[in-house]
């Protein structure tokens, strides 16, 4: 590999990493595919926003289209699951198989330590209630916070009950886990009743020795990452990175780059794939692995990209929930959207293009939230011709036929 590569070599690397280079999968998605994807990215970030659906169904269809989310469902919660929960980019779903090397997390949580400070604090004064609320998961288990009277609180972090405290510092502990969810709610019990007893019972790695294997996951996630990139994905200190890297690069499995464009060292995956040419054509969840670090989002592809719910509405550049749209190995465009579930519409309340979008954008965006509503089981979808791609996009969908979702 020469020393510097080209910036639209990395973009492909990266897109590659990301199961982008292959086309969808022909026929129905079983729970192979789902969980040959998992393995590849490594975690999915949970969102609670369900504007359009909840963050964490997305990346599955971006990158294998319609499926059934029952699969990830029952992946998740299921008898035989395949996944876990657990804080790892920020809460995300992550193969069982990443169970052990999580405990290091967990055993600084209970010594209260690498945990939101406000609970770390509040769980030290708190030791009898924790103890109660563990005794009581193991005793009546599945249990969800709401179903400990008083357990109600009046919402948000601070808001959170005594109880709810202690229900999400056992959590972060590794004494509880989520064995399901009810809405989306979690629904908590002890591991040894919940997840494989491979994962429970495996050896518990040293510190180091997970923080290694995290960035190894990272990395052949990436492709091609700076070192804040490969931090980022696992939320890893600067201390549990210190050497780490050095180590893979010497034992081979990374090798130094530089980035045309990048002011950062950069590190290719040694197993990492260089298509010559990508053809994708997905929208993203705004917590998708490709797009969530918004720092790398931009020196990628060009793309700054920022999540505006919490922006009052006349301060917002693009809209409340914007997904953006990947064409070929650019992200092109960005829209609006939300999912009239009552009405069975996809509504595309704006739509944007990129300065070097294609002339075929629009067509392409199209054709992509058609396959999105019919993944939804919505039967209509409805423009508002706002934004510069709007009118095009408008005209567009107008003239496709409705879907009927009661003959699928």
């Amino acid at each position: 590999m020469k020393e510097t590569i080209s910036a639209a070599t990395a973009r492909r690397i990266a897109l590659a990493a990301q199961g982008f280079a292959e086309a969808r999968p022909n026929g129905a998605i079983d729970q192979r595919h789902i969980n040959r994807t998992l393995a590849r990215i490594g975690l999915l970030q949970i969102d609670s926003v369900s504007v359009v659906v909840r963050a964490h169904y997305m990346p599955l269809f971006s990158r294998l289209g319609s499926y059934a989310r029952t699969l990830l469902d029952n992946a998740a919660s299921g008898r035989k699951r395949s996944l876990f929960e657990y804080w790892a980019h920020e809460a995300s779903f992550l193969p069982v198989e990443t169970y052990p090397l999580m405990r290091w997390r967990m055993d600084r949580a209970a010594r209260h330590e690498d945990i939101y400070g406000g609970l770390a604090k509040w769980a030290r004064a708190n030791t009898g209630l924790i103890d109660d609320i563990y005794r009581e998961v193991a005793a009546r288990g599945p249990l969800a916070a709401s179903d400990i009277k008083g357990a109600k609180g009046s919402g948000g972090w601070w808001g959170w009950s005594d109880e709810k405290h202690a229900f999400e510092w056992l959590f972060w502990a590794g004494r509880i886990t989520t064995a399901s969810r009810r809405g989306f709610e979690r629904v908590y019990d002890l591991p040894e009743r919940v997840l494989p007893a491979s994962a429970v019972n495996a050896p518990v790695p040293a510190p180091a020795d997970a923080h290694r294997q995290l960035l190894r996951i990272a990395a052949r996630a990436h492709g091609i990452a700076t070192t804040p990139c490969l931090r980022d994905y696992f939320r890893l200190s600067a201390g549990d990175m210190k050497g780490r890297i050095e180590e893979l690069v010497e034992a081979g499995e990374l090798l130094p780059v530089r980035v045309e464009g990048w002011n950062r060292q950069a590190y290719l995956h040694a197993g990492a794939r260089i298509p010559r040419k990508v053809e994708a054509r997905a929208l993203l969840a705004p917590f998708d692995p490709l797009v969530f670090e918004r720092a790398r989002t931009e020196a990628l592809f060009d793309f700054r990209y920022r999540i505006e719910i919490y922006t009052p509405a006349p301060k917002r550049q693009y809209g409340y929930y914007v997904l953006p749209f990947l064409l070929g190995d650019r992200l092109v465009a960005r829209v609006d959207l939300k999912a009239d579930r009552p009405m069975g519409t996809l509504r595309v309340l704006a739509a944007y293009a990129e300065p070097a979008a294609p002339a075929h954008t629009a067509e392409a965006l199209a054709m992509e939230l058609r396959l999105m509503a019919d993944w939804l089981g919505l039967e209509r979808i409805e423009a508002v011709p706002a934004g510069d791609l709007g009118p095009a996009l408008a005209d567009i969908i107008m003239s496709q036929p409705r879907v009927d979702t009661a003959a699928r």
